[in-house]
């Protein structure tokens, strides 16, 4: 996989995330208001750069890539992780956004995920979940195109094909860098 990926929205890129970048995650992971429906981590810097280095293990194995979202200044703007791969599907999460951010960060974040999972790594499907009460996050996947294939006590899980990104990419191709 490339360390960067760019060229393809009109504002953002991802990079590959690196040790150097341990305390930004960290900042990002404990930030109160987006930490509700994330994992639980502690205020260490250290065991965030060793969850890094256990991490670009698994990049190397490519079962998961994790990136930082900047853009075009190499201004760190979030995270998003792709991972899970089952079969021909994957997963894209860890999705955490600075706050401030203009809102084609996130369109442009979201297209960027299933451009990668979809036509760099070739699967056919995505698949993910959804915190129950995460409401904007939820209705955010449903407006992309997302399918609510089931549900428990915690999460609501989504389905989602390539044939249904490539008709929903239509709607948002002035987010690209070039006519698709």
């Amino acid at each position: 996989m490339h360390n960067i990926i760019k060229d393809i929205t009109r504002h953002i890129c991802f990079r590959l995330v690196d040790i150097d970048d341990a305390e930004f995650v960290l900042s990002l992971r404990l930030d109160m208001g987006k930490s509700r429906f994330i994992s639980h981590v502690d205020k260490d810097v250290d065991a965030q750069k060793r969850w890094i280095a256990d991490y670009k293990k698994r990049e190397a194995e490519r079962t998961e890539y994790y990136y930082i979202i900047e853009n075009h200044a190499a201004e760190r703007l979030g995270t998003i992780r792709l991972y899970d791969f089952q079969g021909d599907s994957f997963c894209w999460g860890s999705w955490v956004l600075k706050n401030g951010v203009p809102y084609y960060v996130a369109v442009e974040s979201s297209l960027l995920a299933y451009e990668i999972g979809f036509y760099l790594l070739g699967f056919k499907k995505a698949h993910g979940d959804v915190r129950k009460g995460n409401d904007s996050v939820l209705d955010y996947h449903l407006r992309f195109g997302g399918v609510i294939t089931r549900e428990d006590d915690l999460n609501y899980y989504l389905g989602y094909t390539k044939e249904k990104y490539e008709l929903v990419k239509q709607k948002y191709k002035r987010f690209f860098v070039a006519d698709i």
